[in-house]
């Protein structure tokens, strides 16, 4: 199964790939080059351009310049999925099993029998699937539903899926984001197997603790180009975060005006204790007072964004309670989360925020209804007023109040988002990576508000990643794989943020340190 022959070149080879969504470079001149039997790590922070490099790697999007080749031929044609399957598979977090099917079944979809018009016949899908699975020493029952499989099983399931099509090249995305630390260790045990016999792996994780024990070769990109590949044990965890974020490890002060400023006078107007959704977090424990802006910094499974939500109403927590101003809150209920003094930025204004074809007038009073007139009815004399107080107060750039939201830029659309959740006078304002897609003058605009609602008594919550988000921060608390791993306050370093969100400082607590999964 394994080719033994040294001489062939790269599984994959990608030179000076670039790629633009409309005024956004995603790629520019990017390259990436994968030999066989290797583990190759590709790490970045959100926004680096690993994820549009996979949808170049896997054909889901086309270049606009450079070239890939697989095994030194030219990349198949667009579209052309038979070919494409037998170069390359993707792996992704979210699994692509179907759990009411079995596992021959899963293994062998759409390619059942062996003619279009001739039956399926179970007896020998069973077989072929059973050597598929021995194969590759994949231990699991053909016959068993793939919902009774554990995380790890169905990765298997879908290596295995992967390699029968011709694939000697997988991508690895965030595979360890649902796994404990057993699961971890055998996953990692059969990816060293399979390495072995000639298969290459792209590993793309946010746990850089996870890339020296499992790569040998390691590629960062940084604001979509390509900044370094390395042997692993040449590149020390420093010199690794420190390409990832382009700060050296002397961490200069960023040119930012909008900074944090360690207060703790006011009363406590958050407390979280002992927070958990399934999936999500487990037992997140944090409290925010007022004139004070937190940080609740995480990578994408970090669970950062489901908590926010949470405090939003958005979600119902199996355990824990949250208190606002010293008043419990009905979890899981959006009213109910407005009511107890809860502001609300979403992640995505166009999904979440806005609606685009009403007035900014509209859009910043949808919350507050209920108080622009009597007995339920809105008056557009109030409306008007309300919105005009926030045009000012916000600085939003619009015509004014009438004007369609579609109409403004990205940043003016932002802060009619907080606008909406400032009407409510929240005690407590959740913003969900509040600068998402503005350019740097709206980011400082947007910042410097969240900033005011603080000083002016409440409290602010930032979820994030970016971290010019989070420098407004007068306490960053970092998130890992659905835990609390650290608190900064003012004076962190980017390094020092980036190293505990990408899960390279352990816990605060020595004890749990010795029990968490490395």
């Amino acid at each position: 199964m394994a080719d033994p022959s040294p001489v062939r070149g790269p599984v994959v080879d990608a030179d000076g790939i670039s790629k633009r969504f409309g005024a956004t470079v995603a790629l520019s001149d990017a390259r990436i080059s994968v030999a066989p039997g290797e583990s190759h790590a590709l790490v970045g922070r959100n926004g680096a351009g690993k994820s549009t490099l996979v949808s170049i790697l896997t054909g889901l999007q086309q270049p606009d310049t450079g070239t890939l080749r697989f095994n030194g031929e030219p990349a198949p044609a667009p579209g052309d999925t038979e070919a494409w399957r037998s170069k390359v598979a993707c792996v992704y977090q979210r699994s692509t099993i179907i759990p009411a099917l079995t596992v021959a079944e899963n293994l062998f979809l759409d390619r059942q029998s062996a003619g279009a018009l001739r039956p399926i016949s179970w007896k020998q899908l069973r077989r072929r699937a059973t050597e598929l699975l021995a194969e590759y020493g994949v231990d699991v029952d053909p016959t068993a539903r793939a919902e009774e499989l554990t995380v790890e099983q169905r990765q298997f399931v879908e290596i295995a899926r992967a390699l029968s099509f011709g694939a000697r090249f997988i991508i690895l995305d965030e595979p360890t984001a649902k796994l404990d630390a057993r699961g971890i260790e055998k996953l990692f045990d059969k990816l060293r197997e399979l390495q072995r016999q000639g298969v290459a792996f792209l590993f793309i994780s946010h746990h850089l603790q996870e890339v020296y024990e499992l790569c040998t070769t390691v590629t960062v990109y940084r604001d979509a180009r390509h900044i370094v590949t390395a042997p692993v044990a040449d590149l020390g965890q420093h010199a690794l975060v420190e390409a990832m974020t382009g700060e050296s490890t002397g961490g200069t002060e960023p040119s930012w005006s909008v900074r944090g400023r360690a207060r703790t006078t006011g009363d406590t107007l958050l407390d979280v204790v002992g927070l958990g959704l399934a999936g999500a977090y487990q037992d997140v424990t944090l409290s925010a007072r007022a004139g004070e802006v937190v940080g609740l910094a995480g990578a994408a499974a970090s669970g950062n964004v489901q908590l926010g939500e949470t405090l939003a109403g958005l979600h119902r927590p199996q355990t824990g309670a949250i208190t606002v101003a010293g008043r419990p809150v009905r979890t899981g209920r959006v009213p109910a989360a407005l009511a107890a003094g809860i502001g609300f930025v979403p992640e995505d204004r166009h999904i979440q925020g806005l609606v685009p074809q009403r007035s900014v007038a509209e859009n910043a009073t949808l919350t507050v209804t209920g108080r622009l007139g009597p007995y339920g009815t809105v008056l557009p004399s109030r409306t008007r007023v309300f919105a005009q107080r926030m045009i000012t107060d916000l600085d939003i750039k619009t015509p004014g109040p009438a004007t369609p939201v579609s109409a403004l830029s990205g940043g003016n659309q932002q802060k009619v988002v907080i606008a909406r959740a400032l009407a409510t006078e929240p005690h407590v304002l959740v913003a969900i990576r509040p600068t998402n897609g503005v350019d740097i003058k709206s980011k400082e605009s947007l910042l410097g508000t969240v900033r005011e609602v603080a000083d002016a008594g409440k409290t602010a919550l930032i979820v994030s990643d970016e971290l010019d988000d989070l420098r407004v921060c007068d306490r960053v608390v970092a998130m890992f794989h659905g835990r609390v791993v650290a608190e900064f306050t003012d004076g962190w370093s980017d390094e020092q943020l980036v190293a505990a969100m990408e899960g390279m400082a352990g816990p605060t607590d020595p004890k749990e340190r010795n029990d968490s999964h490395h």
